[in-house]
């Protein structure tokens, strides 16, 4: 880490020490808990199109501080490393890959890579090139891997761009080429700001409505400007086999870009001036192009405005051309949706968005390809016969899918499921896709009626998955095979056109997922894969699904995990529960349960689930739904709700004899943490709390937040009453809140858990506030990882173990450590 950045780490980053002067700094948890961030888990998996290949990488769950405190800047919404033109805090990113062959159990190692991340593996449509980024301090390449060389190689020492695209390549559908987007201000000297270049910031409204949510990490000055367009501007390259390299068009700071099913075309959108720092750039001025494979533009197909006034509501959309996609059973051919309705679902219209479409060679005007009755949620593509287009609706939470004729998709649509899009009952299941003839990701369709679909099949009895063959001609459904307790297994690929033969990832409460071979036809069960149990000194855990009411009705239930060797002769034990409320317009669609209990119990540091080794029992996700009611909106009853369900939650466990009333603990991360403090500002259900990256003044995220579509001027008062900070003198119980300095997420910036401290300090509450340097909403360092389970470890030692606690005395010291 350079000297700035460890200076301003030492002044700035303040973690507060949790009991005495002498513990300062980043801490470690107890062994048990420290061994569950080291923890290896099974890695990520990508089968190759013709499902003979696993390729499996190993992930990177944390990572050391110093990577955290690189630089990094922050410009219309990004968070990007200058020195090697990437976007930095990807979750999606490995350390490692080995390939394992399905068949023969074949297992290659790819040993000959760079040290560095990496990111973004795309198997090529016919499955002999696996392709992938590579990821290094000051620049990013293109690796391939060749399944009949064995070998893998930098397909080009061009470094890529992925700033504005954060995944900067896409293979052809034939699988000839590759075309990605590089770098090509790397190497150039950086621009400087100095006290000439300072202006005004000047920005000045129209008088027209403009609500926009708390946006953070915006531009905020011409240099902020010069910059976005310095590190976004990308040159597109057509990159073939052999790793020669050539440009296309012009360089422009490419939104996104993606290739035709025939592969002779590219469907471009740039990235237009002037830039707004109101928004991020998802919504800047954007130009929509068809380019030839030389970038000759064959086709203008819009130029969006800055998308700074769509009116209020999520599902309210910007005007005129939109949601640009190539028809993907068709060699050219591109859609897109125009809203009827000025962008506003409040408007009453006939349909509220017509479909377009445009095909090769582009000439023609566009055609009108479908009418949608509500908003455009998409299509999927099978071919000339059969797709699936969805339309959907925020008040009533619906969502509709109909199997359509693209031919004439207006006439003789079939509905094929209609349903909440949080009725996990009703949820028909995803189809799977093959590759057709062209190398493009299509719904599969057997025997031109025929398609399959795979689901949690989330019932009264918990998720069971299921593999279904879905008739087009009848409408209806047979079911092929479901999983069987005491196991939860579920489908990932089809082996054959008849169903019989399926690849499955399969667990069970103690086995953590693996890959089978699932033959229905012989009945038979080969297994692929050995992932060893990550938590050995966790494998007693006892884990049972708790179901339980509401006093208005609502049905609950949550997952009861039980500390290894207890017995309830024992007695009770203390409690940490961990939930995250969620709104349904539906109370029987809020009581559905979307567990199983045979999934594998996985112990992770990320909620609750460690602190079973100090004997603490743990009550994970106890549903606490908000419900609309006769017509209202969830939120006009979110305080009521809320400790209702908590006490629901409460009331079982005591009955159960698990636990008792005076040693519960409520946490939450995000939402959950808002949860939290509302819980213990309006009850005395608990003895203490954990809130970690929330939000507690709703003033603060004035045009909506979570599900809440009405402004704060439309619904003072229900900000006012869901708003903890509002309540804070209510609060009487110890609150242990814990929030990134660099959180970007919109609504919970860190002002929040500070101003809450700050109003607790203020009014003599117990309270503890830790800010953790260079952490974003969720935590990845090591060091920020271990430290957090220390002080959940010390406060609930303190406040939920120890009947005789004391309050804490808070003191305030700079933690100045880095790497791991």
């Amino acid at each position: 880490m350079n000297a700035f950045r460890l200076l301003v780490a030492f002044i700035c980053c303040v973690v507060l020490l949790p009991f005495s002067h002498a513990e300062q700094g980043y801490q470690t948890p107890s062994p048990d808990l420290a061994a569950v961030v080291d923890a290896k888990l099974a890695p990520t998996s990508y089968l190759s199109s013709d499902g003979q290949w696993l390729a499996l990488f190993e992930r990177r769950r944390v990572v050391s501080l110093d990577e955290l405190a690189i630089e990094e800047l922050k410009l219309a919404g990004i968070k990007l490393n200058p020195a090697n033109f990437s976007r930095t805090r990807v979750r999606a990113n490995f350390s490692a890959v080995e390939l394992k062959h399905v068949q023969s159990g074949t297992v290659i190692n790819i040993n000959n890579l760079p040290n560095g991340i990496i990111r973004s593996p795309k198997w090529s449509s016919n499955s002999k090139y696996l392709a992938f980024i590579v990821e290094q301090t000051n620049e990013a390449n293109l690796w391939l891997y060749s399944v009949e060389s064995k070998q893998a190689k930098m397909l080009s020492s061009a470094a890529l761009n992925s700033v504005l695209t954060a995944s900067p390549y896409q293979w052809l559908p034939d699988s000839t080429a590759i075309i990605a987007n590089l770098a090509v201000n790397v190497g150039k000297p950086r621009l400087e700001n100095n006290s000439q270049n300072v202006v005004p910031v000047i920005q000045q409204s129209t008088g027209e409505k403009a609500p926009a949510r708390t946006y953070q990490n915006l531009l905020t000055s011409p240099f902020d400007e010069a910059q976005f367009k310095f590190f976004g501007q990308g040159q597109l390259a057509y990159i073939t086999l052999d790793g020669k390299a050539q440009a296309i068009g012009s360089p422009a700071l490419f939104k996104s870009f993606s290739v035709s099913p025939d592969s002779t075309n590219i469907l471009v959108a740039g990235i237009n001036e002037p830039f707004s720092y109101q928004v991020p750039y998802s919504r800047f001025a954007t130009t929509w192009q068809i380019w030839g494979m030389r970038g000759f533009a064959l086709a203008e197909l819009a130029k969006q405005p800055l998308a700074d006034n769509i009116p209020q509501g999520y599902d309210s959309v910007r005007t005129g051309r939109r949601n640009f996609e190539w028809r993907a059973d068709q060699g050219a051919e591109v859609i897109w949706a125009e809203a009827q309705d000025g962008g506003d679902m409040k408007t009453d219209v006939p349909h509220h968005d017509y479909i377009y479409s445009l095909r090769a060679p582009f000439k023609r005007e566009p055609k009108l390809f479908a009418k949608v009755e509500r908003r455009y949620a998409g299509m999927e593509w099978a071919n000339n016969d059969i797709a699936m287009l969805s339309d959907w609706r925020f008040s009533d939470r619906q969502l509709r899918t109909y199997v359509i004729q693209p031919r004439n998709a207006d006439s003789n649509r079939v509905l094929f499921s209609e349903r909440s899009y949080n009725d996990a009952y009703k949820d028909p299941g995803s189809a799977i896709y093959e590759r057709n003839d062209l190398g493009a990701n299509v719904i599969k369709v057997v025997g031109g009626r025929y398609i399959y679909l795979r689901g949690n099949g989330a019932s009264e009895q918990g998720n069971i998955p299921f593999l279904d063959r879905y008739d087009v001609k009848t409408n209806s459904s047979k079911r092929l095979w479901q999983s069987q307790a005491p196991y939860y297994e579920r489908v990932r690929a089809l082996l054959d056109d008849e169903g019989e033969r399926f690849i499955t990832v399969r667990e069970s409460k103690t086995e953590q997922p693996n890959f089978f071979i699932r033959d229905l036809d012989n009945d038979s069960l080969t297994q692929l894969t050995q992932f060893e149990h990550p938590y050995p000194a966790f494998k007693g855990v006892t884990k049972e699904q708790v179901r339980y009411t509401r006093d208005d009705g609502v049905e609950l239930s949550g997952t009861l995990y039980l500390p290894p060797g207890y017995d309830k002769t024992q007695g009770t034990l203390p409690v940490l529960m961990w939930a995250y409320p969620l709104e349904y317009k539906d109370k029987a669609v809020a009581s559905q349960v979307r567990e199983s209990s045979y999934e594998f119990t996985y112990i992770g540091y990320w909620g609750p689930m460690p602190y079973l080794a100090k004997g603490i029992a743990v009550f994970d996700d106890p549903k606490m739904p908000i419900v609309g009611v006769d017509g209202s909106e969830p939120n006009d009853h979110f305080r009521k709700q809320l400790v209702s369900s908590a006490k629901a939650a409460v009331d079982v466990l005591v009955e159960k004899g698990i636990a008792d009333k005076d040693k519960i603990a409520i946490a939450g991360h995000s939402y959950g943490a808002f949860m939290v403090a509302n819980l213990l500002a309006h009850s005395d259900l608990f003895k203490t709390g954990i809130a970690r990256s929330g939000a507690y003044n709703r003033t603060l995220t004035p045009f909506g937040f979570q599900g809440e579509e009405r402004d704060f001027w439309q619904a003072q008062s229900v900000y006012a009453n869901m708003s903890p900070f509002f309540h804070a003198e209510k609060i009487n119980e110890p609150m242990l809140m814990i929030h990134g300095k660099e959180d970007p997420n919109s609504g919970t910036f860190p002002m929040q858990s500070e101003r809450m401290y700050a109003a607790l300090k203020g009014l003599g509450k117990d309270a503890r506030l830790v800010m953790l340097p260079y952490e974003a909403h969720g935590y990845r360092a090591r060091k920020s990882l271990l430290h957090v389970l220390w002080e959940q470890e010390q406060w609930l030692d303190k406040y939920l173990l120890n009947d005789t606690a004391e309050p804490v005395e808070v003191i305030t010291e700079p933690v100045a450590s880095t790497g791991q």
